[in-house]
């Protein structure tokens, strides 16, 4: 593998400076690297039990200044950093005429990649390399993931080993001999490797972030506390704190880590404590499943208030990747990250949007009642409509298996012979201006007439169609590869046949899912399907005539039957039930 970055003889050079051990009295900083070369910022703040004086010492003591305990770069340095990426420093700390400490540390230039895919083990399910291998390290680092997890045990004789499992090749690690698990090697012939070389291995470049994940013992939990004493040794020792996130199922072992160093990026896996607590104990965040996060949409955006990062592990579903990025998650976990690679920049480098609305339909039964409500009757609707519209009823409209039906049944009802559903936010979800964004299949049969579309909360221009209607997906049955997407306006409308709107082909619309989606802006409205703009509809500036999209609107699901368009061929008999599914709903507004 090639790198860009410090050789090795620095980097060995910078390995051989002492470092102070866990346990002392010995200086650790708040941060070890900085964006920004300058030298009116501080680089970092020292953190220290004592009342010191501070010394800088090293190769690279000039670089560096130290002002009120805290490290800036001084002018050569910030010339310095301008052409290189890292620089290890020694600080002694002086009481009186005594050294009571020195402490050595690599300073980086962050030029870690923030694309939020941490790659589960390395990158090894698609490479074809053993997973927890410096390889799949390797393999993480060229593909260009913001972070490469990997896990770590203590052997009997106390070496720090990586490997994923509690046993290596039948062995119980914490119970043998380090010696005894070189005779075993991983499928590509590496030894099992050491924390030290793994951590080397990563310290060749400043790219990837390395995520170490201290397993609990499984002897004791003393030992559990043993082995975040040595981890933090060996990271002291090594000057790899600016590499290193640390996570565990243990809580204790995070707060041993903490308590050994308080700056320490300690991050919580097993889901059971709440985002305040976390930040309470000076956790980073957390690093739960995301089924946590799914169980409650607001989880990700309430930890973000209490001041804490969110990660989720392990997310190899893609649609899982999307709710999760929609909800600015800080971190994806993956045995896929070329997946998530991507993925992420729509959500990074294009993050315009802001969600502030949305239903995944990650529960069971009705529909959220705080979220939706029901237009009822069987009044035809306006377009001589066949169907009874029910409210609140299971038989057309339920949530099941992750996803909402609704159903349009041959059900006599109020002297109607099909019963469906038509579901509004009206009141519950009201929006000017933003993106929305369904993701839905579709009813098969001719005589059938599913709609996502948007109608005015207040009117505020007068009766249909003077203020307006969005049509963001209308499909009729009898032409089953077409999609129509339209407005209406006092201008332009259907009933005198001025229109604007345009349908394309539709692929599949029965069984494969696809997002259906507008772009809503004061000047335009951009028609997306499966992410391509197919029709634009612009603001001619003539008054709301032409353009009544200045004000709320709210979104409509429903199935018609028959009518004046979806029935122009009749009705078949045969296709009831008929159920448009629905995965989810998301509504964005600029940020």
């Amino acid at each position: 593998m090639k790198f860009f970055f410090l050789s090795m003889a620095l980097l060995c050079q910078c390995l051989f400076l002492q470092a102070a051990g866990p346990g002392d009295q010995g200086l650790y900083l708040d941060k070890y690297s900085f964006k920004e070369a300058s030298t009116t910022l501080p680089v970092a703040k020292l953190i220290y039990s004592g009342k010191p004086v501070f010394k800088l010492k090293g190769e690279h003591a000039s670089l560096f200044q130290i002002k009120n305990n805290q490290l800036y770069l001084s002018p050569k340095g910030k010339a310095f950093y301008a052409k290189a990426t890292r620089a290890a420093i020694s600080i002694e700390a002086i009481e009186g005429k005594k050294t009571v400490s020195v402490s050595s540390f690599i300073i980086l230039k962050d030029e870690f990649i923030q694309n939020r895919v941490v790659a589960h083990r390395g990158a090894w399910k698609n490479t074809k390399v053993p997973q927890n291998s410096i390889a799949s390290l390797q393999k993480a680092v060229e593909l260009g993931c913001g972070g490469s997890e990997f896990d770590i045990h203590m052997t009997l004789d106390s070496v720090l080993v990586i490997n994923h499992d509690a046993t290596f090749e039948g062995l119980t690690i914490e119970k043998t001999n380090y010696k005894d698990l070189l005779k075993h090697s991983l499928k590509n012939g590496e030894p099992i490797p050491t924390f030290e070389s793994y951590i080397k291995a990563g310290m060749l470049q400043q790219k990837t972030q390395l995520v170490a994940e201290l397993k609990p013992s499984v002897i004791s939990k003393e030992r559990g506390q043993r082995l975040a004493e040595r981890v933090m040794k060996e990271v002291r020792t090594l000057q790899a704190q600016a590499w290193v996130v640390y996570i565990s199922f243990d809580y204790d072992i995070l707060k041993r880590l903490l308590e050994l160093e308080s700056t320490a990026k300690a991050m919580y896996l097993n889901g059971n404590i709440a985002p305040a607590q976390l930040k309470a104990d000076n956790m980073l965040g957390a690093d739960y499943h995301f089924s946590v996060y799914q169980k409650d949409e607001n989880w990700i955006q309430n930890a973000h208030k209490a001041g804490i990062e969110v990660n989720a592990w392990t997310v190899n579903d893609t649609l899982v990747m999307d709710y999760l990025l929609v909800r600015n998650v800080d971190y994806l976990t993956t045995d896929e990250p070329e997946k998530a690679i991507i993925r992420t920049p729509r959500y990074i480098t294009n993050n315009k949007w802001k969600l502030v609305w949305s239903d995944e339909f990650n529960y069971k039964g009705l529909p959220d009642a705080t979220k939706w409500d029901y237009d009822m009757g069987g009044n035809g609707w306006g377009n001589n409509e066949l169907q009874f519209y029910t409210k609140a009823d299971t038989n057309n409209a339920i949530v099941t298996g992750s996803s909402l039906k609704i159903i349009n049944r041959k059900q006599s009802r109020e002297g109607k012979e099909y019963t469906s559903a038509r579901m509004v936010t009206k009141n519950k979800g009201d929006w000017k201006y933003g993106r929305v964004e369904v993701r839905a299949k579709l009813p098969k049969g001719r005589g059938l007439w599913p709609a996502i579309w948007m109608l005015p909360t207040d009117w505020k221009y007068g009766g249909w169609p003077a203020s307006g209607e969005i049509d963001i997906m209308e499909h009729v049955g009898y032409n089953p590869d077409s999609l129509y997407g339209t407005v209406h306006t006092k201008s332009f409308n259907h009933s005198i046949h001025t229109q604007v709107g345009k349908n394309i082909r539709l692929p599949e619309p029965y069984t494969t899912f696809h997002v259906y989606a507008i772009e809503w802006y004061a000047d335009r409205i951009d028609f997306i399907f499966d992410g391509a703009t197919y029709l634009t509809f612009k603001n001619s500036g003539k008054g709301s005539a032409e353009w009544p999209f200045d004000q709320n609107f709210h979104l409509i699901l429903n199935i018609a039957t028959g009518g004046n368009w979806g029935g122009q061929k009749g009705i078949d008999e045969s296709i009831f039930p008929g159920t448009m599914e629905v995965d989810y709903v998301r509504v964005f507004q600029e940020k």
